[in-house]
């Protein structure tokens, strides 16, 4: 258990609570029954490596995960919050979770910001005496439009904020082009983004600083194609609001090319805009403990996603790791000595607002989460789970892993557990996230490009089983030094 204050400082100190605003009630009815009497899991290595192997010979043999994601995608391939789509995978997953046989399954309300991305996307290359010469683009998630007709003006190629803030007043009336790759020799593509994705995130403001009429980022990937990448920004305080969108790398590196040779300029015309804040959900259901009930394990994913392709990967995958994880144990007549919480999180793309609503709702039982795992990095081959867990604690955690090693997912490293739970570290929560393979994942994210298709069935069942082990090991086999 981690209730004592020393451990829960020890965990609060490793992940930074996301800044955000929310509030949560409970909405709908806890509904569903118990399932029958099952066996418990044996506390022993060789208990545990009989589970491991059960949950993947199940997980591959007789596994759903790649039906309920067809089902998924098919029913809400466009998931932003505040969109009908949003609205319809909470309906999918509150059904999802009384098929599987889960109780207590329930609506928590959260309200959720709305931003849409309207019908026009629109921006040339313009030419004296030629035709334009259309781009490939995304608004980006929060922008505002262009107005009608839209904006258009020289374009100047930047790598970076100290480039771009060195120019300062050569980009007053300009359109800024963030041209920065993401680093292609790194061999962790997360590393990679995150030394990127500021451009994205805040590019619009810092151009609008230096007076600015509009920003194009060049996407977040190490592809060079044709298909642009979306993904949120913000706009800081006191600052004129300029319009922002992702271009494809191609396109990036072809006005780059142009405006090394003269000036270039660009139209860019854009519809989106940002609506009334709209009440949504995080959905939640349970494997209720059979001897320390009021003690929870967390497993989740985020079930929103961006408005273009089906959000297979990002976060369908790690929806469905969980629902299925859930669907395993029980399945396997595994029956939990702690309570196994699935929780499918809203609005992780542009807000924040289920983690912090969940958060907010629950704050009164915290002390008594003992775990929480997230998957939200894609449904690619599982190799094991990064945790808060640091020093001896994350040594000792490491051996309840073992069994996975032999299905080279069993790797536990330093790092954190994910978005939507990371909150709860403050809380004293020992957080862990699923690490799929990364080298593919940004070929997908945020584009039109994450489809069912991209996912391969055998690595997303082998990421549920995964889960499904930890979960377990979690619930029944854990025991933090300070309980002996």
């Amino acid at each position: 258990m981690l209730e004592s204050g020393g451990m829960r400082s020890l965990f609060a100190a490793l992940l930074p609570l996301v800044v955000a605003s929310c509030s949560s009630t409970d909405i709908g009815t806890a509904v569903g029954s118990e399932p029958p009497a099952a066996k418990p899991v044996v506390d022993s290595d060789a208990g545990a490596s009989e589970l491991a192997a059960g949950l993947v010979e199940r997980a591959l043999g007789e596994g759903r995960a790649y039906e309920m994601l067809r089902e998924l995608t098919t029913v809400a391939p466009h998931r932003l919050s505040g969109s009908e789509g949003a609205e319809a995978a909470v309906a999918w997953a509150e059904k999802k979770m009384l098929e599987i046989g889960l109780v207590e399954v329930r609506r928590e309300r959260c309200v959720v910001p709305r931003w849409v991305r309207g019908d026009t996307e629109v921006c040339e290359i313009v030419r004296e005496g030629a035709a334009p010469e259309r781009l490939d683009v995304l608004a980006l998630g929060g922008s505002v439009g262009t107005g009608e007709g839209g904006i258009s003006g020289e374009v100047v190629v930047v790598r970076g904020f100290d480039h771009l803030h060195a120019l300062g007043e050569e980009v007053r009336g300009k359109i800024v082009l963030f041209n920065q790759a993401m680093p292609r020799a790194l061999l962790d593509t997360f590393t990679a983004y995150r030394n990127t994705r500021h451009l994205r995130n805040q590019g619009a403001g810092e151009a609008g600083k230096l007076g600015a009429i509009a920003v194009l980022v060049r996407s977040m990937t190490t592809r060079l194609d044709d298909v642009p990448h979306t993904g949120a920004m913000r706009y800081p305080e006191g600052v004129g609001r300029i319009p922002a969108a992702a271009i494809s790398t191609l396109d990036a590196e072809r006005i780059a090319k142009l405006a090394a040779a003269g000036p270039v300029r660009v139209r860019l015309e854009l519809d989106c805009k940002s609506l009334a804040d709209v009440e949504s959900a995080n959905v939640v259901g349970e494997i209720r403990g059979t001897q320390r009930p009021e003690e929870v394990v967390v497993i989740g994913g985020h079930l929103d996603a961006w408005d273009v392709g089906q959000g297979a990967h990002d976060d369908g995958a790690g929806c469905v790791h969980c629902l299925e994880a859930a669907r395993l144990i029980l399945a396997s007549g595994i029956r939990p000595k702690r309570t196994v919480r699935v929780v499918l999180f809203m609005n992780e793309e542009n807000g924040l607002r289920g983690a912090l609503a969940y958060e907010t709702g629950h704050v009164h039982e915290l002390r008594n989460h003992v775990a929480a795992i997230e998957s939200d990095r894609g449904g690619f081959d599982p190799r094991g789970f990064a945790t808060t867990l640091r020093g001896t604690a994350l040594a000792d955690f490491a051996e309840l892993l073992a069994p996975l090693r032999r299905y080279d997912m069993g790797a536990l490293n330093e790092g954190a557990g994910g978005a939507d739970i990371g909150p709860l570290a403050k809380h004293g929560v020992a957080l862990f996230g699923l690490v799929p393979t990364s080298h593919r994942y940004f070929d997908y994210h945020h584009s039109d490009r994450d489809r069912l298709e991209a996912v391969n069935e055998r690595e997303l069942a082998l990421g549920a089983a995964a889960v499904a082990f930890l979960a377990t090991r979690l619930a029944n086999d854990w025991r933090p030094a300070e309980q002996g």
